[in-house]
């Protein structure tokens, strides 16, 4: 019995199953003899923590991770990545390691610093060079580098008006992550092979206003239309050459973590905060400039936001934070208002966006580490936030972190296929954390107790 998952990182159902079907060969056929269907990812829809989550059946708030960078407390600049050391659960290559299967796994997020297994790792993007120790065992590392012909993690810099050169990165990536992952499945044993190709993340944010007619930046007929198709045709050629390699009876699974979307714009969070109140600052920046170089009048502040593909809220509540004033007996009133505002924030037409504000434990099993106060969704992510102030704005059409053409979506895909069982062809209602009790159940393991995911018929 082998298991052989294929990520691709923000791969997107329109995509994938609808747009270019008829161009995907490769995984038209994994479809036409298997199951599938759109994969509703986790809260929030972003790389780290969505593929812990689809791995370990754990969601977020039970894994205390909400996004790369979490706050270490509640003091207002300690901060930490969440990188392999933040995961505190097991994920099914840990179990099935320590069952006596051997694994492999190659870029798969937060394997980083390396955990010795049974089997052979090489590490993801938030390693920080090829200098680190990014091998399991630690001698793979130089036949990685001679396979690849010097690795990479990522495609560096992909928010960069430069799209030429980065087309050539992404591609660069791309062809050195799947001659490696076709090293390692023919010359080493195994029972579960994953593989996570960041490369369609990353076209998607350098693209997708080139390809999408909704897009507003969108020209038509301009040089790289096609970019986003002819990449994921070659990807569909790079998975072709790979199943090729696997043994007949494998089962396959081509998943990813969430979708893409048109990205309309981004919120400045704390401008709008500065707006309403709930912010204040001992001096206004002259220039756009991140939080942390502000000065906050945290005798004063009652919230504050951070930037990224979606927003997080925090409140300074006394007795929690060093400087807090928001009275705990306070503490839901003041959030119902903040969700009924940020309900009614309008694009700069004057129409609102409609941008719904969770509370985590509304979200989550349970709730661990230090949450946001609320997870926002601007214009359900068609608008992403920006947490520098200096805009004098709400409304901005320019990234703070460089330029990007989409943002994530809720689903991504899952496509299963199993050599010795008839496919159903499309299903509904898959989700993400059912994906790793699922695959725990098919090789005969109990999964984890208390998961947020369960084990499903299509595994």
């Amino acid at each position: 019995m082998r298991v052989a998952v294929i990520g691709l990182d923000c791969a997107t159902p329109q995509l994938v199953f609808d747009r270019f079907r008829g161009e995907l060969p490769n995984l038209a056929r994994l479809m036409n003899r298997g199951s599938w269907g759109l994969l509703e990812s986790c809260h929030p829809p972003i790389t780290v923590p969505a593929w812990t989550s689809m791995m370990s059946g754990y969601d977020p708030g039970q894994l205390g991770i909400y996004g790369f960078r979490n706050r270490k407390d509640h003091s207002y600049d300690a901060y930490t990545i969440a990188n392999a050391t933040a995961v505190r659960v097991d994920r099914i290559w840990d179990v099935l390691a320590r069952d006596g299967k051997t694994v492999i796994l190659l870029g798969v997020p937060q394997t980083y610093p390396i955990r010795p297994i049974n089997g052979y790792v090489v590490s993801d993007f938030l390693t920080p060079s090829t200098q680190s120790a990014y091998t399991h065992p630690p001698e793979l590392k130089a036949e990685v580098e001679r396979v690849s012909g010097g690795y990479v993690f990522d495609v560096q810099g992909f928010r960069t008006p430069d799209k030429a050169a980065l087309l050539d990165r992404i591609y660069a990536k791309t062809r050195k992550h799947f001659a490696v992952a076709r090293h390692l499945v023919t010359t080493r044993p195994w029972d579960f092979f994953m593989m996570v190709e960041m490369g369609v993340d990353r076209i998607h944010h350098g693209f997708w206003s080139y390809m999408d007619p909704s897009h507003r930046k969108y020209e038509a007929d301009n040089p790289f239309e096609c970019a986003i198709r002819d990449y994921y045709r070659y990807v569909d050629r790079e998975i072709g050459d790979l199943l090729a390699l696997l043994p007949k009876d494998t089962v396959v699974l081509v998943v990813s973590d969430h979708g893409a979307k048109t990205l309309h714009g981004a919120i400045c969070f704390n401008e709008w905060l500065i707006r309403e109140g709930y912010l204040v600052l001992k001096a206004y920046p002259d220039t756009p400039t991140p939080m942390e170089k502000v000065e906050i009048d945290w005798s004063r502040t009652r919230a504050w936001g951070d930037g990224g593909y979606y927003g997080r809220l925090f409140l300074n509540v006394r007795g929690r934070e060093p400087q807090g004033i928001l009275e705990p007996a306070d503490y839901e009133r003041v959030r119902a208002e903040l969700i009924a505002k940020i309900a009614a924030i309008e694009d700069p037409e004057g129409r609102r966006i409609g941008s719904p504000a969770h509370r985590p434990e509304e979200l989550y099993r349970t709730v661990n580490g230090v949450p946001p106060d609320l997870i926002v969704y601007f214009g359900d992510l068609d608008w992403r936030s920006v947490g520098m102030v200096g805009f004098r704005a709400i409304h901005t059409f320019e990234n703070d972190t460089g330029p990007d053409e989409a943002n994530h979506a809720r689903f991504g895909i899952l496509i299963y296929a199993d050599p010795e069982r008839p496919g159903r062809g499309r299903l509904d209602g898959l989700r993400l954390t059912d994906v790793g009790p699922s695959l725990f159940a098919h090789f005969g393991l109990t999964p984890p107790p208390g998961t947020a995911g369960a084990a499903t018929d299509y595994v």
